[in-house]
């Protein structure tokens, strides 16, 4: 059997753009090194929750990974993971954003927020000074992260089933209301905005004067990765909420981006599966410039020349499609996928891109079929009407208790 090395290239996908002659940032970045691989291997395209559909980073990751929407803990208890913080399922967790905020004659609108370095000191006494609220036998915990953003943790028998108060957007958006998604939410939600109302009333004057909440959730009870893929591992990223999904599952977490020294030396320490994520490419999409978009491709091609295919099989593709236009945060648009290494067939496509893999002999896949198709690369696959799994949701066989002999 085989290891398996997932290197994930945030936001790859791409719309096409005129000024790159009708082709997205991925068709018209000179990429060798992904070319070579894809000649080698086999080829898709891959929508991580389904065609059209446009999933943040955590949702695409979650079902790439092989977990499932009503598994999900929310992104904020990955944030307070990903930063060593201490969670339980007793409470539940929300990331918290103070921003600045102008009234309007319809609400309070959002007009930018704290620069990490110029305002780092103020946002940080603002918190504070916002910490420990109590609402209706609620208390709401601040835990700053950074530039004014903090973890949320609402004690006292709270339901997670809450809308964000952030639209998502640095400006040109109002503050929202909080709203239960079920009954049994109503009185987190009206404690939630009575919250909310509370920090504007301390912060009044500020030129910070808002926190908003988004990402509602608590940690649940979820097979680890080796439970349901038979498989342990590490989980390299840059991203703290990354790391923190990787924890969640029991992936061991280590920061960094993109290193094929590491790649190497977690195979050598016996990792079964060992997954990278870079995300320079989502943060050229989020220029709007689809050149700086070509540009972060190519760059990151001429650094994966040495991905072990010989010894694992290695996938390369992207959890979402960030397109270098029009404004839009990320589209539902399918991103290229490549998996090669020993005795992976190489199907007919010969270069690296959305329109190219299209051709491939993998078809379109969605999230949840990553992990089979990887781990039958591998030579591991459930062999499915045999034996049974203990791990709900199971691809691979990780219970191999034997049955002892007779003395």
């Amino acid at each position: 059997m085989l290891p398996i090395v997932l290197v994930l290239l945030d936001g790859l996908g791409d719309r096409t753009h005129d000024v790159l002659g009708g082709r997205t940032a991925g068709e018209a970045a000179a990429t060798p090194n992904l070319d070579a691989f894809a000649a080698r291997g086999s080829c898709g395209l891959l929508y991580a929750v389904g065609p059209g559909r446009a999933p943040s980073s955590e949702v695409a990751h979650w079902a790439m990974l092989g977990y499932r929407p009503d598994e999900f803990p929310g992104r904020a208890v990955f944030e307070a993971l990903g930063r060593a913080q201490e969670v339980s399922d007793e409470d539940v967790f929300a990331y918290a954003a103070l921003r600045p905020a102008e009234r309007r004659e319809d609400g309070w609108w959002l007009t930018g927020r704290p620069d990490p370095e110029r305002d780092a000191e103020e946002a940080a006494e603002l918190i504070a000074r916002c910490d420990g609220i109590e609402i209706d036998g609620l208390r709401f915990s601040l835990e700053e992260v950074w530039r004014g953003e903090a973890v949320l943790r609402i004690a006292g028998r709270a339901d997670d089933r809450v809308t964000d108060t952030d639209a998502f957007f640095r400006d040109r958006h109002p503050v929202l209301r909080p709203r239960q998604l079920v009954p049994e939410a109503r009185r987190t939600a009206r404690a939630c905005e009575e919250w909310s109302r509370e920090v504007m009333r301390r912060l009044e004057g500020e030129r910070f004067n808002v926190i908003t909440l988004k990402w509602f959730g608590r940690p649940r009870h979820v097979p680890t990765f080796r439970e349901r893929h038979g498989l342990s591992g590490s989980f390299a990223a840059e991203s703290a909420f990354l790391r923190g999904l990787g924890r969640s599952v029991g992936l061991k977490p280590i920061e960094a981006k993109l290193d094929l020294g590491l790649v190497a030396e977690r195979l050598e320490a016996g990792d079964d599966f060992v997954y990278v994520h870079d995300k320079r490419v989502d943060e050229a999409g989020h220029t709007k410039d689809p050149r700086e978009k070509q540009r972060a491709i190519e760059t990151l091609d001429s650094q994966l020349g040495a991905l072990p295919t010989d010894r694992a099989v290695v996938c390369v593709t992207g959890d979402h499609a960030t397109p270098a236009s029009p404004e839009v945060i990320h589209s539902g648009d399918p991103v290229p996928l490549l998996v090669a290494g020993p005795g992976v067939r190489a199907d007919a496509v010969t270069s690296f891109g959305e329109l190219d893999c299209s051709a491939g002999i993998l078809g379109q896949l969605r999230g949840p079929d990553l992990m089979p198709v990887l781990l039958n690369a591998a030579d591991r696959p459930l062999f499915l009407g045999s034996r049974p799994t203990p791990a709900d949701g199971a691809d691979g066989y990780p219970d191999r208790e034997l049955l002892e002999p007779l003395i």
